[in-house]
């Protein structure tokens, strides 16, 4: 089987009713859960209670997501799975970096907390958006971008499929000329230019508040955002620059694979990172944990391995 390697959803997987099944049926779950409560007091209604509105606000997105994946952690140790590496897109490195034990679940709240803070200040700062670029490969998008001066490839998410990050009044121009290289451009439903400069100043912020942590090298491999390789020593300098410098997921997920994962599990709402996972490498399963069924099946499907 190779071995297994957790990975954490990133922002647009939220979903209403996230987390309260696992709240409900796991005492680990429950404990984390009203844990990271108590720091941010209303994270539970908005998960379990929220709408869809609501949780799309980029301050709401952020806590609710990593406390949704902090749980579904609890309950998969609880399980007794553990993993032999990590990996999270973008907001869920953070999840992933305390899977690997850099941070335990309270300062990766906290930093989320202030993190969606920070990213919907400069999201609300300019009228911003971000679109997927389907059928076209990395080059092709690089170049469009290039041809206009508020808009940057940001996620390079698998083959065929690079997210970009720009000024509104670009957006539509950069479609069309997608269009007409053969591509398509499907908007997102995100408030914000998220990787791009335009998180600049909420990136320099960020980065004041990880210079007051005390974060440990991982454990176990986490590959990171920034350079698509596992995290060394000095984590503060690796998630400081990864607000406003592209996600190399495809990246990390061939560096996970070359490193002996042959069983992927996605922790979180959805199954967004299974399907880029599939499309960058259809020989390795990867299975979508945000239930106590998932989990118990997981069990199952590891048993006969």
């Amino acid at each position: 089987m190779g071995k297994i390697a957790f990975v954490f959803s990133g922002q647009g997987a939220q979903a209403p009713g996230m987390g309260l099944d696992l709240y409900e049926n796991s005492p680990a779950a429950r404990a984390a859960f009203d844990a990271l409560e108590a720091i941010r007091p209303g994270t539970l209604d908005q998960c379990f209670r929220g709408s869809e509105a609501e949780l799309q606000e980029t301050a709401n997105t952020q806590p609710c997501m990593v406390a949704m994946e902090l749980a579904a952690l609890a309950a998969m140790r609880e399980a007794g799975i553990t993993p032999d590496m990590a990996a999270g897109f973008s907001l869920g490195e953070l999840s992933a970096l305390c899977c690997g034990g850099a941070m335990d679940a309270r300062t990766a709240f906290r930093l989320t907390c202030r993190r969606g803070e920070l990213m919907q200040r400069a999201a609300e700062a300019r009228n911003t958006g971000m679109a997927a670029v389907v059928k076209l490969t990395n080059e092709e998008v690089e170049k469009l971008c290039a041809g206009f001066r508020q808009v940057w490839p940001v996620n390079y998410n698998c083959p065929g499929q690079v997210t970009v990050s720009g000024a509104e009044e670009e957006m539509a121009g950069f479609a069309a000329a997608v269009k007409a290289a053969g591509g398509r451009a499907i908007p997102l439903k995100v408030r914000g230019a998220f990787h791009s400069p335009f998180m600049a100043e909420a990136g320099e912020a960020f980065r004041r508040e990880l210079a007051k942590e005390a974060l440990r090298e991982p454990v176990i491999p986490v590959y990171a955002n920034l350079t698509g390789e596992p995290y060394g020593a000095d984590v503060i300098a690796t998630l400081g620059q990864q607000m406003c410098s592209p996600v190399r997921w495809e990246a990390s997920v061939r560096g996970m694979i070359a490193a002996g994962a042959g069983f992927f599990v996605e922790l979180g709402p959805g199954k967004t990172l299974c399907g880029l996972i599939a499309k960058t490498d259809s020989s390795v399963p990867c299975f979508p944990v945000s239930q106590m069924k998932d989990i118990e099946a997981l069990r199952k499907e590891l048993a006969q391995c």
